[in-house]
């Protein structure tokens, strides 16, 4: 499946509580990175782990995979994830 085609998919993002595309998942994650929940939202969807270490670089594909396996605190995520907020609305 190429990008273009999975691009438009939408579905409810359980950090952000409302609807967003896999190309916005591909694109909210740090250090230019997809967003680290991305395996546990689309796995059900299609085969995004083989997607992703399809198109990813390597290193890039395993920093991913490393961050998706480390458990985070509510406390953190939710410090994560107003940060990204305000990063957004400074741009």
């Amino acid at each position: 499946m190429t990008r273009p085609n999975i691009d438009h998919l939408e579905r409810r993002c359980p950090r952000l509580g409302s609807v967003v595309s896999f190309g916005y998942c591909m694109i909210s994650g740090e250090d230019n990175l997809p967003c680290w929940k991305i395996f546990d939202c689309w796995w059900e969807t299609f085969d995004v782990d083989g997607y992703l270490k399809q198109n990813l670089p390597n290193p890039a594909y395993n920093q991913l995979k490393s961050m998706a396996e480390t458990p985070r605190n509510k406390i953190g995520s939710i410090i994560e994830i107003i940060n990204q907020a305000k990063n957004q609305s400074k741009d």
